[in-house]
């Protein structure tokens, strides 16, 4: 009888998910992304966790999902862009197969649009047991890693970092990898931490890679049994003090209605807790489509 209940309450909530996305009107308009200057380093949300990420010269996306529909939800906030406004990309991360990360039809024609354009496809690079769904959507290479295995390219590294999530594509695959990226080169590094709760990792990561930079997801926490895959926004805070990195950059809200939480709260939540810990001017919530520049950052001595 109790089973029945749990999964009848489940059933309700679902419900009620989907019916607020459906009636709920989308908003927001593609802009085309600024193109960084040399040395320069530049973010660009496409929404959810999707970004646009410029450094050393190179073009790289992770995590795009330009899906008007994820099955039966409804995308809130339009795409910050147009695929076609992208520029020939170099790299395409994915930070695991969930279907809100990992969009088939949005990897592809991503490939397909830089083929058109440089002549050959960007390169892919996922987790470990990620490649064989990545493997025929046209990319040049694919490239997979395992916690602290790197990609490096002329002076560009992608690491593969830990987080406290799960990989499965389906209910019985679940052998897939799953984590965050650190991108570095000499002048800034980024962290996009992927779907993750808090944990004792963004301690080590930033210990070992020091990210100047931190993409952290603040959404998708009510009901509290989601704080086992998803941070909260007072989560995020702290893996953000964790970290010691200089600018924080929420993700992972407002796209689609993954919870019970009022689509308005995560960065409320996440704005109020950076004012009460003194560090509202380096939490930076970025509109969809708006491009946000970094100059170099002065590095100390190995």
């Amino acid at each position: 009888m109790v089973k029945k209940k749990k999964a009848t309450s489940k059933a309700r909530q679902l419900t009620r998910i989907v019916s607020h996305s459906v009636i709920t009107k989308r908003t927001g308009q593609p802009l085309k992304p600024v193109l960084a200057g040399q040395n320069e380093t530049a973010l660009t949300f496409i929404g959810h966790s999707g970004f646009f990420v410029q450094m050393s010269q190179r073009n790289i996306v992770v995590d795009p999902n330009f899906a008007r529909w994820l099955f039966l939800l409804k995308r809130l906030r339009s795409p910050g862009m147009r695929m076609q406004d992208l520029p020939p990309i170099d790299f395409l991360l994915v930070t695991h197969a969930h279907f809100d990360h990992l969009h088939r039809p949005s990897l592809r024609k991503i490939a397909d649009l830089t083929r058109k354009l440089r002549g050959h496809a960007p390169v892919v690079i996922v987790p470990n047991e990620v490649g064989d769904l990545v493997a025929d959507l046209g990319f040049s290479r694919v490239i997979e890693l395992d916690w602290w295995e790197s990609f490096d390219e002329d002076g560009l590294s992608i690491i593969h970092v830990p987080s406290r999530h799960w990989g499965a594509r389906v209910l019985k695959d679940s052998q897939r990898g799953f984590g965050g990226f650190v991108i570095r080169d000499g002048s800034n590094c980024v962290y996009h931490a992927g779907d993750t709760a808090y944990f004792d990792g963004f301690k080590e990561i930033g210990r070992r890679l020091k990210p100047d930079i931190a993409l952290l997801p603040i959404g998708a926490y009510d009901p509290p049994t989601f704080r086992n895959v998803h941070t909260s926004p007072e989560d995020a805070l702290r893996g953000f003090h964790d970290l010691g990195s200089r600018w924080m950059i929420p993700m992972h809200y407002g796209t689609f209605r993954l919870s019970q939480e009022p689509s308005a709260e995560p960065v409320e939540r996440l704005l109020k807790g950076a004012r009460k810990g003194g560090i509202a001017d380096r939490v930076l919530v970025l509109d969809e489509g708006v491009t946000r520049v970094f100059p170099p950052q002065a590095k100390e001595p190995a």
